[in-house]
């Protein structure tokens, strides 16, 4: 089970390829169903937390503010950087900046223990910049993408809420309350989620497969360089805060890897294009190379 999670990069960008070749394959997954499945995700992630999780913020929370203000400071200028520089038309440019205002995704964890990085660092951090994202993630939004539409902040924190916090929240419960229950459901909750995200990319990849063959270079580029500035910017910033090597690679990947699905599930509900969602599917698949590229070297070249 361990390894079918740990080859995660490889079935997003078979998914990815096969949504291309034969849109029907993915486009039923649609809908409640995009929406169920984050909250799938969410769910999976909740029920690995506990309230001690949360107490070791409080007693070690240095790191996990670099983090946190790396994910939402970083990534969201890149993001709104890059679509002025490329001059992406309006949906790709707010889709592209709606992704990058979203919090690290549950995929860094994986490739954080991939890596062998900060493991539990990792969990923190994106425990911590998801919580906050049903804040940020509307508000920055907002701020950054209002310049090419209009953007509903109630909606975008509505849906976060109900795709995020009470997910997460009701995961948490659960562990406490049914222990054995979750104690079951833990082995296989990894490989439900990465199934969750390859579908919910494959569909928005399939439903949108020819506006993404006419325009995929420019596309490709900027998701491409959003990520790759996160992953070298999350580095750097904790190499010049003079954090050890260890906290410097669970940086670079939480702040390169973006909740996607949940960009996806924002930009389908909110934004009348549904070209809108594309950046946020290509983003999954992007984070998902560099991350395995990365997790790979450093794996081999141990602190």
């Amino acid at each position: 089970m361990q390894r079918l999670t740990n080859l995660f990069p490889v079935w997003v960008v078979l998914g990815s390829l096969s949504a291309l070749v034969h849109p029907p394959a993915f486009t039923w997954f649609q809908g409640p169903l995009i929406v169920g499945g984050l909250a799938v995700i969410m769910l999976g992630m909740g029920i690995t937390l506990t309230v001690d999780d949360f107490r070791r913020v409080a007693r070690v929370p240095a790191p996990i503010v670099l983090g946190f203000v790396a994910q939402f400071s970083v990534m969201p200028a890149l993001g709104w950087g890059i679509g002025r520089v490329l001059d992406l038309e309006p949906a790709f440019a707010v889709g592209l900046i709606l992704v990058s205002c979203c919090p690290g995704g549950t995929a860094s964890n994986v490739v954080t223990y991939i890596a062998r990085a900060n493991l539990a660092l990792s969990v923190l951090m994106t425990t911590c910049s998801t919580m906050g994202a049903v804040v940020m993630t509307p508000l920055l939004t907002t701020w950054l993408a209002g310049t090419y539409v209009r953007v509903d902040t109630w909606g975008l924190f509505l849906s976060t809420v109900q795709v995020v916090l009470l997910p997460v929240l009701t995961g948490v419960v659960l562990h406490h309350r049914f222990p054995k229950l979750v104690r079951a459901v833990l082995p296989v909750a990894p490989l439900v989620a990465v199934l969750a995200i390859v579908l919910i990319c494959a569909s928005i990849i399939g439903t949108n497969a020819d506006a993404l063959l006419e325009t995929a270079p420019s596309l490709l580029l900027a998701v491409t360089l959003l990520h790759l500035g996160g992953f070298g910017l999350g580095y750097a910033s904790a190499w010049l805060f003079g954090y050890a090597e260890l906290i410097r690679r669970t940086a670079a990947i939480e702040v390169g890897m973006q909740n996607s699905g949940l960009g996806a599930v924002l930009a389908t509900k909110h934004f009348a294009d549904p070209a809108t969602a594309l950046p946020s599917a290509i983003s999954a698949t992007i984070h998902s190379i560099i991350g395995s590229m990365l997790a790979a070297r450093w794996r081999h070249r141990p602190t």
